[in-house]
């Protein structure tokens, strides 16, 4: 039985977003359920305010007060207006054939990161944010430029749930998607000139993480800010297959009949160097990453989202 003080956290549930219908709906859900934790967090000194009104400073000019709140405030509130954009992010959602990849029961981790950027999406186009969606897995599918109006949303969630379809359909072997995130990557950085932030959701299955990370470098370069959000499936960590399995390449359809008590040590070495290697380079680089497994609650991503964002202001 979920406590009356925290049913909130409810709406961050994969599992419980997993029953709804509609992306706009699922977005809406995991940012107030987030924003209501969040006051009720020590993460309350955030600034999620929505673009509406923000508090009068010195200096601004008066006629963009707002009389009314102030008669029922008596506080100094300015009216916001579309094109007072505080910033300029661009979601790089990874749909490559590995992404539908999901544990029974679990959400695959390609509609983890769509309900994940889809609340990104609400959130920042709340905030009057400009925010751009990309859609890549050895080659880049589709891009929506970066815009702050409010009817900008449902362009980029119509977008996020046609890329979702087309994911999660059935493909033949010639129809597979390879993972190149640091070709992609390279290819974003030379187009993308403007400074913003650059948030990357990826299940990283990328055959050379070096790359990879010059590829993260030349946005820090540019002087972007980067967020990282690692996606995999609790499956994939643990390795726990207990029977002689057929594993299958989702990338590439190629098939391997292993038992698996005999490579579970090295797979969990070789994930676990994998992932240090990741969280080394990224930090050494102030490039915020965060590792997620497709059972963790939206939160941990979003307040991620807006440590870095902060940083911007």
């Amino acid at each position: 039985m979920v406590r009356a003080d925290q049913s909130y956290r409810v709406l961050l549930e994969p599992s419980f977003l997993a029953k709804l219908q509609g992306l706009d709906l699922i977005a809406r859900m995991i940012v107030e359920g987030f924003l209501t934790g969040l006051h009720k967090s020590p993460y309350h000194g955030f600034s999620v305010e929505f673009a509406e009104h923000r508090q009068y400073m010195p200096g601004d000019p008066i006629r963009h007060v707002d009389w009314k709140v102030y008669a029922k405030s008596d506080r100094f509130y300015l009216k916001e207006y579309e094109q007072e954009t505080n910033l300029r992010a661009h979601i790089l959602l990874d749909v490559s054939s590995s992404t539908p990849f999901a544990d029974e029961g679990r959400l695959e981790k390609v509609r983890y990161g769509t309900y994940l950027a889809a609340a990104l999406v609400y959130l920042m186009l709340q905030q009057q944010d400009a925010v751009g969606l990309l859609l890549f897995s050895d080659r880049i599918h589709k891009i929506i430029p970066a815009r702050s109006a409010r009817t900008h949303r449902r362009i980029l969630f119509t977008g996020l749930e046609e890329a979702l379809r087309e994911s999660l359909s059935p493909k033949s072997k010639s129809e597979l998607r390879r993972t190149d995130v640091g070709a992609c990557l390279e290819q974003i950085a030379d187009r993308t000139q403007r400074r913003g932030l650059m948030i990357l959701i990826s299940d990283l299955w990328d055959a050379n993480p070096e790359r990879v990370m010059r590829s993260l470098k030349h946005f820090r370069h540019r002087q972007h800010e980067v967020v990282v959000f690692h996606l995999q499936d609790p499956r994939e960590e643990r390795f726990d297959y207990r029977d002689e399995t057929v594993f299958v390449d989702m990338e590439t359809g190629d098939r391997l009949s292993l038992q698996p008590w005999e490579i579970r040590g090295e797979y969990r070495r070789l994930m676990e160097e994998r992932i240090g290697f990741y969280k080394k380079e990224c930090g050494a680089n102030l490039i915020a990453y965060e590792r997620i497994l497709t059972d963790t609650p939206f939160d941990t991503a979003l307040l991620r989202f807006l440590e870095k964002r902060a940083r911007l202001h």
